[in-house]
């Protein structure tokens, strides 16, 4: 008697599971990053609050830079407890989805959540999108435990719920997909692909209902640039570039900054920020938090060349400061702070130097946004789509793809490597484990067996594998088997496979179509 199969296991119901399961995680991953947003402004406008009324008063602000103090320990505290909300989140998902870490997410999320609301409410130079990035993935990862789902279930919706996280926190839709499948997956999976869109649009249409239809930013660009002016463009991507490999650089040696303080305990440097906050807060406080107020700068105002790059220096190197802390943000929305800052100081020049109409100066602003990220992440398609969408139009696709391809193919040339690459490497050394981009790399991944698959009821041996796999083990009825060729496939059985990482995405799409787990179209 045959075995009565839930529909779930055969290819038409895995898709329409797919999109459930999206929309599922997509709502959860949604709801979090709204939280964890609502929070950080909430937190950030408290900051200025307590600024001002401190401001002046010498033991009002001694009590504000005791308050610092304790919250810099209670953020150590919180890193210490759980170290994957350290920095930006981002790698740390990275190392997830390539096999390497293994998260526990409960714990990620309320650790992150609180100790992000306190870094930006002691002012800490961080952005919110590469932690939103990481809650949304746990939150993923966390509705497929309460499931009780597969592990390539589990794979997806954690997959799913970052974008859906960065979707949430830009109002971005379309960047938090392609930035799964560029910056994430790295490939473009068709199932991901089904999984990811259900739960980005779910997640932005949360977000949309509580913080509005409007864009970050309020860039009104008025016309496009002249063809005949795109060797500004040239020389804006070449300096892009540039400046992208050396922000990394600074990144990576901020950390190395920390690493040089052994006699101070990890978990206490973080108070070292705290404080720098404290003085900063009283000096200049536009550069504090993620650069909210420094965007508002230059969206009202005009300035001169001098005055913005004493703000790009300053915000350059308190994020350095910031962030080599291992304190729990980003620096997502940050750099594309600086990068805005890179644009309007070149885009000023231009106009005084050459004459063309003071409009364009939005222009550069947008597209060195653009160019500036694809520099650091590598990730130039999810550049061009996240600028588009965060100042809300879509007319200037050209001038953008001109500039982020400059400045991509300048950092590579540079050979400086994409900054969540270089972190992930440091996450992965500081646990013990090897990064290894080399052929002989392997990750196990599981897919089940559809009952109407080319897989089932078939020898192993009779089934013709893609290269660069080795099947290892058959989970059956909660029973472990070890593969053998004249090993049996059954309907419902997870087939484990050893697959080489260089060709994950390849291998990963032949033996879903074998098992049954996607429909081929023809």
């Amino acid at each position: 008697m045959k075995q009565k199969l839930h529909i779930l296991e055969n290819p038409q119901g895995f898709s329409v599971s797919l999109v459930l399961n999206g929309l599922l995680t997509g709502l959860f991953a949604g709801c979090v990053a709204v939280i964890y947003r609502l929070l950080l402004n909430y937190a950030e406008k408290l900051l200025f609050i307590i600024l001002e009324f401190t401001k002046g008063d010498a033991l009002l602000m001694a009590g504000w830079f005791l308050v610092l103090a304790v919250m810099g320990l209670i953020v150590g505290k919180l890193v210490a407890w759980e170290g994957m909300i350290s920095g930006s989140g981002i790698p740390q998902v990275q190392g997830e989805m390539k096999g390497y870490l293994n998260q526990n997410w409960w714990r990620v999320l309320i650790s992150k959540i609180v100790g992000g609301t306190l870094c930006i409410l002691g002012g800490l130079s961080l952005g919110r999108e590469g932690p939103s990035v990481q809650l949304g993935a746990m939150a993923g990862k966390g509705a497929s435990k309460i499931m009780k789902a597969g592990a390539t279930k589990e794979r997806y919706m954690t997959a799913c719920g970052a974008g859906a996280g960065l979707a949430a926190a830009f109002n971005a839709p379309l960047s938090g997909i392609l930035f799964t499948l560029e910056e994430l997956q790295k490939n473009f999976n068709s199932s991901m692909l089904v999984c990811v869109i259900s739960g980005c649009v779910a997640s932005d249409f949360i977000s949309k209902n509580v913080f509005g239809l409007h864009p970050v930013f309020n860039f009104q660009l008025k016309s496009a640039l002249p063809l005949k002016h795109y060797w500004m463009l040239v020389l804006l991507g070449i300096f892009l570039g540039l400046l992208g490999a050396f922000y990394n650089f600074v990144m990576l040696k901020g950390q190395d900054f920390y690493g040089k303080l052994p006699k101070i305990p990890k978990q206490y440097q973080i108070i070292l920020p705290f404080l720098s906050a404290g003085v900063v807060g009283y000096i200049l406080p536009t550069v504090l938090a993620g650069g909210h107020a420094m965007i508002e700068i230059i969206e009202t105002h005009q300035l001169m060349i001098g005055t913005l790059f004493l703000l790009l220096i300053c915000k350059f190197l308190y994020s350095a400061l910031c962030f080599g802390s291992g304190a729990p943000g980003g620096i997502f929305f940050p750099l594309l702070i600086l990068g805005a800052y890179i644009g309007c100081i070149y885009g000023t020049f231009m106009i005084q130097e050459t004459g063309i109409g003071s409009y364009y100066l939005v222009n550069f602003i947008t597209i060195s946004m653009a160019g500036f990220f694809t520099a650091i992440v590598r990730a130039p398609i999810t550049g061009i789509l996240l600028i588009a969408e965060m100042t809300g139009t879509f007319e200037h696709f050209l001038s953008l793809g001109v500039v982020c391809m400059i400045s991509y193919i300048t950092a590579q040339l540079l050979k400086s490597e994409p900054i969540y690459e270089s972190l992930l490497g440091r996450i992965l050394a500081k646990n013990g484990l090897v990064k290894n981009d080399g052929p002989e790399h392997k990750i196990l991944r599981s897919f089940v067996v559809g009952s109407t698959s080319l897989a089932a009821h078939r020898k192993i041996k009779d089934i013709l594998w893609p290269e660069h796999c080795l099947i290892v083990i058959i989970q059956r009825d909660g029973e472990e088997i070890i593969a053998r060729g004249n090993t049996v496939l059954h309907p419902g059985d997870l087939v484990t496979a050893l697959v080489d990482e260089n060709y994950l995405g390849m291998v990963t799409e032949s033996i879903q179509l074998i098992c049954g787990e996607i429909q081929e179209d023809f």
